[in-house]
């Protein structure tokens, strides 16, 4: 086959999996856009705020202008999972829980390293085949029940883009008592941030680089990122941050040192995750694995700067202590844990204090609910 006619068939595979998709939307909440008078709309839901013309979608591919009504993703899942929450990563929210985790299709990035490429680039790469499945939030939820899971996080891919549903299914979540949290890669806007404020406790931002060149290549913007991260303490969400350390990508020193400054510039107690990095997707080639002497060196930075929970992960039994988390106050090992298990946890109380010291622990603490084996359950 030659490139051409390769091309017009992954171009004609594209739009008709895009067709496909347009089964399972609904209309834009009114807080996430504004309309024009020509018809065009402005999209809210992401950092990107495309004004989406008739007939067109947005850079998500998936938020598209249907004669003046923008239709969003709605009633379906591409990924359904019960996960250890330590895998989102969250390491203080509910220790040693499970966490029901929806994924849906479609990315406002497009990273040369994801790990979730099969459903966050379906409709950019034509080898990306995730299948939607009709479902409803009721169903989500009596999954989560039936595995004690005590939160439900949406995921595996970008969940800002996604976000009419989602607040769909957390709101039947919260009715029952259960704890909502995003995995986002943080390229939010107040609109998209207000309006999830209600439904979401705990919020994951991916600070993947402080090179805003970098940040380019994978289809964003440092700034957004960061006005973000800031936006959400404002609001007060929980928030984890996790930099995947990508040798010769993200691994810079200098732009190590002042992430771990901004970080702690927001809030020192803000945990921080570096996690390591194994060559996937389009970044095999030429790319090594992060060792640990590389994870240990963003840990010094972070504590320079004055950071109080850094959290070296992808390596298990490989950072020592930095696995487990310590009061910040005393130094007492609160959690002690092997990569997505927790072995002991001395903050089932809920009441957030160091057992030893009594002083505050930053976090959503309480008794952990679940398989407790961290183990991965793929479900859809």
């Amino acid at each position: 086959m030659t490139m051409t006619l390769q091309l017009l068939e992954e171009k004609k595979k594209l739009q008709s999996l895009k067709q496909f998709l347009h089964q399972f939307s609904a209309p834009a909440a009114d807080a996430l856009i504004e309309r024009r008078e020509n018809g065009d709309i402005q999209c809210f839901a992401c950092g990107h705020r495309c004004l989406v013309k008739p007939g067109r979608d947005g850079v998500c591919r998936v938020r598209f202008n249907d004669n003046g009504v923008l239709q969003v993703p709605h009633g379906y899942v591409g990924v359904l999972a019960c996960d250890p929450i330590e895998k989102k990563p969250f390491w203080h929210v509910l220790p040693g829980s499970d966490a029901l985790t929806f994924g849906m299709l479609g990315c406002d990035y497009h990273c040369g390293y994801c790990q979730n490429w099969v459903t966050s680039q379906m409709l950019r790469d034509p080898d990306a085949v995730g299948q939607p499945k009709r479902c409803t939030p009721e169903q989500l939820v009596d999954i989560a029940m039936k595995h004690g899971a005590p939160v439900v996080a949406s995921s595996y891919n970008e969940p800002l883009i996604t976000s009419e549903w989602a607040v769909d299914v957390f709101k039947v979540a919260k009715a029952r008592g259960l704890k909502c949290a995003y995995i986002s890669n943080g390229n939010g806007t107040p609109q998209v941030l207000d309006f999830i404020r209600p439904h979401v406790d705990a919020y994951k931002v991916d600070l993947k680089t402080f090179s805003d060149r970098n940040y380019r290549q994978l289809g964003g913007v440092l700034e957004n990122v960061t006005s973000t991260i800031k936006m959400l303490k404002e609001r007060g969400f929980w928030v984890e941050i996790v930099t995947l350390v990508v040798p010769n990508f993200s691994d810079d020193p200098d732009d190590l040192k002042r992430m771990a400054e901004f970080i702690a510039s927001v809030d020192p107690l803000m945990p921080w995750h570096m996690t390591a990095f194994h060559p996937d997707y389009k970044m095999t080639d030429g790319y090594r694995q992060t060792t640990t002497d590389d994870l240990m060196k963003a840990v010094e930075y972070g504590t320079q700067a004055g950071l109080k929970y850094m959290y070296p992960g992808n390596l298990p039994g490989q950072v020592g202590e930095w696995e487990n988390t310590r009061c910040h106050h005393c130094s007492a090992t609160l959690i002690r844990r092997f990569s997505f298990m927790v072995r002991e946890n001395r903050m089932t109380k809920g009441d957030g204090l160091c057992p030893d010291c009594q002083k505050p622990i930053p976090g959503i603490w309480g008794k952990s609910s679940g398989h407790g084996d961290g183990r991965v359950r793929r479900i859809a």
